[in-house]
């Protein structure tokens, strides 16, 4: 109607109105663009915050100079998110203080404003908060809220043997995610050891099969 409008105001040559209506419908269209930004650098932050990040950290900010064997190229390719839309994992391997848990917050705050929901957890917090859950109630409702989380971050993977009962809550975990949604885990602990922290052959096969990288090449730093 607004375009009509204006056909109509030329046609009779009442350029001053016309003028003035296009004036008004662009003043129009600034305001929904600057909502639509607003909401969404509040989505952003909102979703940062949940998160509840070990570290403040952006892919800008990543430093190629220390020798991770890691490359911008790569970076980039994971800073588009492709393998968090199509729920595939990540991980990423290194000795103590190699920045893996600095990358690891880089990856997850800018999948946070490519509006994905994370979740950060250090893996013993996190079996703590599931034995609380089993306590008050609350469990399988805590399952279902990591399972509907986009992309999962578990820092400290392998830092101690895990029990019986730790076992399996993260097959719980991994199975609930398997092929619906991604998950970013850093371990110091090299892959060919994760059999033994787990301390059960069977349950390690179904664990690091629901949890095999996107690409083990540039997976590791």
């Amino acid at each position: 109607m607004s375009t009509q409008t204006l056909s109509q105001l030329r046609q009779l040559k009442l350029h001053g109105m016309a003028a003035a209506l296009q004036t008004q419908l662009e003043q129009v269209a600034l305001l929904l663009d600057q909502e639509c930004l607003s909401r969404d650098q509040r989505k952003q932050q909102r979703l940062v915050r949940q998160a509840r990040f070990k570290l403040r950290a952006t892919v800008q900010d990543i430093d190629y100079q220390h020798p991770r064997n890691i490359t911008p190229a790569q970076i980039a390719r994971l800073a588009q998110g492709e393998w968090i839309h199509r729920a595939q994992n990540l991980l990423i391997t290194g000795p103590c203080g190699s920045g893996k848990t600095y990358l690891a917050c880089a990856l997850g705050h800018n999948a946070c404003l490519h509006g994905y929901s994370v979740r950060y957890y250090r893996l013993s917090r996190l079996f703590l908060e599931l034995t609380q859950a089993k306590a008050d109630g609350t469990y399988h409702k805590r399952l279902q809220q990591l399972a509907k989380t986009q992309l999962l971050v578990i820092d400290d993977w392998g830092l101690e043997p895990l029990t019986a009962a730790q076992r399996n809550d993260l097959m719980e975990i991994m199975d609930d995610r398997h092929g619906h949604a991604s998950t970013l885990i850093i371990s110091q602990l090299p892959t060919d050891q994760w059999y033994a922290s787990i301390g059960d052959n069977t349950l390690a096969d179904a664990i690091l099969d629901r949890n095999r990288p996107v690409n083990p090449s540039c997976a590791g730093c």
